[in-house]
């Protein structure tokens, strides 16, 4: 399998899973956590699903483009970030412990990263 494949089927794995969290969170946990927690279950689903449709576009663009390493690092950063950033999130908004929220912006520059990789794959293409 390609990279560009594997990224479009994480990709579409990823949305579905977050579409999941997010009815998860709107309907399971509204009654269940506080209004601070569940806005940051929220910014975790949000975060989710935009870098789904992220990994979605490197693939898709590697496609069109053709695969180089600038795309694939792109995509795995990407998927780094996918795990960091709304897991832990998700983690501190379900009771999970507070030095969590240190780790989270190493998920948030992973999406940096990822979307500036991105530029430089399409650049260089």
């Amino acid at each position: 399998m390609t990279s560009a494949r594997l990224f479009l089927v994480l990709g579409a794995l990823v949305a579905a899973l977050g579409v999941g969290l997010g009815a998860f969170g709107a309907h399971g946990l509204k009654e269940r956590l506080s209004a601070d927690m569940l806005a940051v279950f929220e910014t975790g689903v949000r975060y989710h699903l935009v870098h789904a449709l992220g990994l979605i576009a490197v693939a898709l663009t590697a496609f069109h483009l053709g695969e180089t390493g600038w795309f694939k690092g792109a995509g795995w950063v990407m998927v780094v970030g996918l795990v960091i950033f709304p897991g832990t999130l998700y983690a501190l908004a379900l009771g999970g412990p507070r030095w969590l929220g240190a780790v989270t912006p190493l998920g948030g520059t992973a999406f940096i990263v990822a979307w500036v990789l991105l530029a430089v794959a399409v650049l260089r293409a």
